[in-house]
């Protein structure tokens, strides 16, 4: 399936508008794709995944379509910066972890290598991909529209074999793919199962059900055409799924997010996103200084769920200890091959869980890396936020609200998961190109178009 999807995609581009092709391609690969440990892993390269070769599959069909002007770089200066330091600070993290960890039988985690900084260094580079792409071909009001139209119909498509494993147990991926991606015991919950399909955990699958549930509702808040009707059902549809999968961050993500998308116009909406994600970029310093009330939220937990309060205390165990252990490199941080986590002296045996992303980006690659990750997620809200505030409400796009509380929905979730996917950064990409063109004319409202047009054009 990892060999043949590439062929998929051609397909796609070949039928489809560029913007579709392209969310079709991305999102169905995510979906369908076997997760891993499923890779093809080559000498001095990085693993190639569900992720990466759709990635560089697109990046090739799109030169070949459009020329090398489709992966121009962000207007943004903060931007640029941001990318730079994404794709090239691992560069300083191997530099400054070439020692080995040696435990007291014998056995050692060797020092980072020459070959560790090219893998890296290519892996980060294959993350952004969707970031470049999307930022042109994704950012007009049309590929908005059809952004949401795909995450519904993606959801009722995946609905299927969800319904399937909530009444069977989660098998498929045994079934299809011949493996069980994650612990068993994790997908039962309450007397029941929840599904996990082809995605890592059953969290993933929560998450995407609840995207597709608040895409859902928004093509029916702007919608005024005869389908209306259908995006409500199919909004109500999505929600029953949702509450059988089983997750109550996604459900309670999906009661905070859709009163907000039906309530609220969509310059409220890119303010609210903007207001949420503040919190992520201070939690590492919050943490640091024992500002987050670990306490409170544990004894809150316990109202609702006794299992759920040991979980988030076990979570928030593992934060403080991971954290203290990142502290110890803060700038650049440890580097990759389990140096982040905490090792028993005498085996090496990983003793410590990481959960959030957060925790992984901050022990990985430090400040840097955080600030570096969690900055390119946000900045193209905070761009959508400087913007919109001073202009009309009529001439913003009505969908880019609920693609921005989406997005920011994300990153906040990135904080207790690892919930970091490629429709996470095909978000933060579209968001980023449609700010950069109110940027250049504000005093117009840019309008669908049938074809993609270079953002620069």
């Amino acid at each position: 399936m990892l060999l043949v999807w590439p062929v998929i995609m051609v397909f796609l581009f070949r039928r489809m508008p560029a913007h579709k092709a392209m969310l079709w391609s991305l999102i169905g690969a995510y979906l369908f794709l076997p997760p891993q440990p499923a890779t093809f892993d080559f000498p001095l390269l990085p693993p190639f995944t569900k992720d990466s070769i759709p990635n560089l599959m697109l990046l090739l069909i799109c030169l070949i379509k459009f020329g090398p002007g489709v992966i121009r770089l962000p207007n943004s200066t903060i931007a640029r910066v941001l990318l730079f330091l994404f794709v090239f600070s691992p560069i300083a993290t191997i530099l400054v972890n070439g020692e080995p960890l040696i435990f007291r039988n014998g056995n050692f985690l060797p020092g980072l290598r020459f070959t560790d900084m090219v893998a890296l260094v290519i892996t980060q580079a294959m993350l952004l991909l969707p970031v470049i792409l999307a930022r042109n071909i994704l950012a007009s009001e049309e590929s908005h529209r059809d952004m949401l139209k795909i995450l519904m119909a993606a959801g009722l498509i995946y609905s299927i074999p969800m319904l399937i494993e909530i009444r069977l147990s989660p098998q498929l991926n045994l079934w299809v793919y011949g493996f069980f991606q994650h612990s068993f015991v994790q997908s039962i919950r309450f007397g029941g199962f929840r599904p996990v399909v082809f995605l890592d955990h059953g969290l993933w699958v929560a998450f995407f059900a609840m995207t597709s549930t608040v895409a859902a509702f928004a093509l029916w808040r702007v919608d005024h055409s005869t389908h209306r009707a259908v995006y409500l059902l199919a909004a109500g549809y999505l929600a029953i799924v949702l509450v059988l999968s089983k997750s109550l961050g996604a459900l309670l993500f999906a009661i905070l997010l859709v009163p907000l998308i039906v309530l609220l116009n969509h310059r409220i909406q890119i303010l609210l996103a903007f207001v949420l994600v503040l919190p992520v970029l201070s939690y590492p310093a919050l943490k640091t200084t024992n500002l987050i009330p670990n306490q409170w939220m544990i004894e809150q937990a316990q109202r609702v769920n006794e299992n759920r309060a040991n979980s988030l205390k076990f979570r928030f165990y593992n934060e403080d200890i991971l954290l203290e252990r990142a502290l110890e490199k803060p700038l650049f941080g440890w580097g990759s091959w389990g140096r982040n986590h905490l090792h028993n002296p005498d085996s090496g045996e990983i003793t410590s869980v990481t959960d959030g992303r957060w925790i992984i980006v901050f022990g990985v690659f430090g400040w840097i890396g955080f600030i570096a990750e969690f900055g390119l997620l946000t900045l193209p809200l905070m761009l959508l936020w400087r913007i919109s505030r001073k202009m009309p409400v009529q001439e913003i796009s009505p969908y880019v609200g609920p693609i921005a509380l989406i997005l920011a929905i994300n990153v906040v979730d990135l904080l207790p998961n690892a919930t970091l996917t490629p429709l996470t950064w095909l978000l933060s990409g579209a968001l980023l190109g449609y700010a950069e063109k109110l940027k250049i004319n504000p005093a117009k409202q840019i309008k669908p178009r049938h074809a993609w047009v270079p953002i620069m054009q």
